[in-house]
């Protein structure tokens, strides 16, 4: 739901389109959402327990690679692991981010919500598509 103005427009000039719940469970693993007490959804539960679990992750990677991770967790006062896994966790997020969250201006926004209220009607070529039976499923 979008936050309207008084001519039921829209507010400010950008807006994130999210995926079913991927922001809510990119907030989670940063560990920044603040948590409810009424929550009841056990999934969220078992998921924050499951992420209290520690493991382990070995690389193999070579000396120069090795050194330069050294000498950039020294400038910021960090142990290797605590680089790597701030770096990787970073990366992570970002790249989650990338493929689920994008932003869109006012104009394009009420483009896009106007195409998923209105989809186009189905021509020959889609009812070809969904005729055809799936690579998968063929003998």
């Amino acid at each position: 739901m979008t936050a309207k103005d008084g001519t039921g427009r829209p507010l400010a000039g950008q807006f994130c389109i999210d995926i079913v719940h991927t922001r809510a469970d990119i907030l989670d693993m940063i560990e920044t959402r603040p948590s409810s007490s009424d929550e009841t959804d056990t999934s969220v539960a078992d998921r924050r327990a499951a992420s209290d679990v520690k493991g382990s992750i070995n690389l193999r990677i070579g000396a120069d690679t090795r050194q330069l991770i050294d000498e950039a967790a020294a400038i910021l006062g960090k142990t290797r692991t605590e680089f790597m896994i701030d770096s990787a966790r970073r990366e992570a997020i970002d790249v989650l981010l990338d493929q689920r969250l994008f932003v869109l201006d006012a104009g394009r926004y009420d483009a896009f919500m106007q195409a998923l209220e209105n989809p186009p009607k189905p021509g020959p070529k889609l009812r070809s598509l969904l005729r055809r039976v799936p690579a998968w499923q063929k003998p």
